[in-house]
């Protein structure tokens, strides 16, 4: 069985003395509970797995009655100490307080209940660990699947993983594209909006939220203002609306709106976004053309290759904390910026024959970034790139 990375960290901290509360966290679909489920198989600790999915939103007495099974557990089996796991814990209005009152309570008593809380809604999870869990936990990161994931895994190719992203339950389908299209469109796109978001968010015009994600997807790797968007959108009033529902997209882990590189953080907040998917998946979902035909198309098969790189720096960013942003002044530009402190890396891509790099020059005249790399014929392969943890280039 295929194991991610993420396998090995979990596995270690499960196994280190009791310290911190473990908080596995990432979008739908990108295998949290499976791993989590691997190591626990693996390991000698006894364990209990509870899911939240079907428990009412209100009942926060569900979590101490989980807390209160591991307790029983470690007393009947003698044992030096139990795993408590609780999957989708953000569905529970309030879950950190009663988290927090029974980690404290173990914590004073010596009970050595170790925790691991799952979830996939970032801003529910982040929000209640900011509330009330400081200093009493670590997060895990999970993105979504690299293309080298998905060749070892599947034995993709880098054309199919450029097209179709990286989501592995997806991958048994791709020979059937109206089934592999309803379910990114069911399983990912719908759960999340209709699940992550809405029932956790008051959102007054939801169809709005649709139409957003949707076109905001479709334009993955260019530049548009939302004064464009809005031109395109129905029933949407302001800019303001516009922006808060991308950010909300964005925490979900379905598209964000990447912002200008900029000394000046007032400049960078400013600017026009560059949209980008997490997944191509999210993008190619919605091109009107298949496999087959986006290939051929170089036009459009250029676009949607650097909007697969720009997944790939997008989950790289999430999971390692780094910065992302794009550069653009006039006819110059850099496809992708990314950043960590104070230290840049400028990162173009080259999809074809194209060899133009002045905009290239002209950045690192300007503002000297560490590394600029250059992906495609004249630069890194970009099965390479792909492959690559980019935390280690700093």
């Amino acid at each position: 069985m295929f194991t991610r990375q993420e396998y090995n960290i979990i596995k270690k901290r499960l196994e280190e003395p009791r310290k911190f509360i473990q908080v596995v966290m990432g979008p739908r679909q990108v295998g949290k509970s499976t791993v989590v489920k691997q190591v626990l198989k693996d390991i000698a600790i006894p364990h209990l797995l509870f899911l939240a999915d079907d428990v009412p939103a209100s009942n926060r007495a569900w979590i101490s009655d989980c807390w209160e099974q591991a307790r029983v557990l470690l007393r009947v089996q003698k044992a030096s100490e139990v795993v408590l796991v609780i999957d989708e814990i953000q569905k529970i209005q309030g879950w950190s307080e009663i988290v927090k009152k029974e980690w404290d309570m173990d914590s004073y008593q010596d009970v050595p209940v170790k925790v691991l809380l799952l979830g996939s809604s970032r801003v529910l999870l982040e929000k209640g660990l900011a509330d009330s869990m400081a200093g009493r936990y670590e997060e895990i990161r999970m993105g979504h699947w690299s293309y080298a994931e998905m060749r070892d895994a599947f034995g993709w190719s880098l054309d199919q993983y450029v097209f179709y992203g990286g989501y592995p339950g997806s991958a048994t389908l791709i020979e059937d594209e109206d089934r592999w299209s309803d379910y990114v469109q069911s399983a990912i796109v719908d759960a999340t909006i209709n699940k992550d978001i809405l029932q956790n968010t008051v959102i007054t015009k939801p169809a709005l939220l649709k139409q957003t994600f949707e076109l905001a997807s479709a334009y993955s790797g260019e530049i548009v203002s939302l004064t464009k968007m809005l031109g395109q959108l129905q029933d949407a009033k302001n800019t303001t609306t516009l922006s808060g529902y991308l950010n909300l997209l964005e925490q979900a882990g379905l598209v964000g709106g990447l912002q200008k590189y900029s000394n000046d953080m007032a400049r960078k907040r400013a600017s026009i976004p560059k949209y980008q998917v997490f997944n191509n998946a999210l993008k190619t979902v919605f091109v009107n053309k298949n496999f087959s035909q986006a290939v051929m198309d170089r036009k459009l098969w250029g676009r949607i290759f650097e909007s697969a790189i720009g997944c790939h720096l997008m989950n790289e960013a999430y999971r390692h904390r780094l910065s992302l942003y794009y550069w653009r002044d006039g006819n110059d530009e850099v496809d992708f910026i990314l950043q960590k402190k104070s230290q840049i890396i400028a990162i173009e891509v080259k999809s074809n024959d194209e060899q133009d790099t002045h905009g290239l020059h002209v950045f690192q005249d300007k503002f000297h970034p560490m590394l600029s790399v250059i992906i495609g014929r004249s630069g890194i392969p970009a099965e390479t790139f792909l492959s690559m943890n980019l935390d280690e280039l700093f």
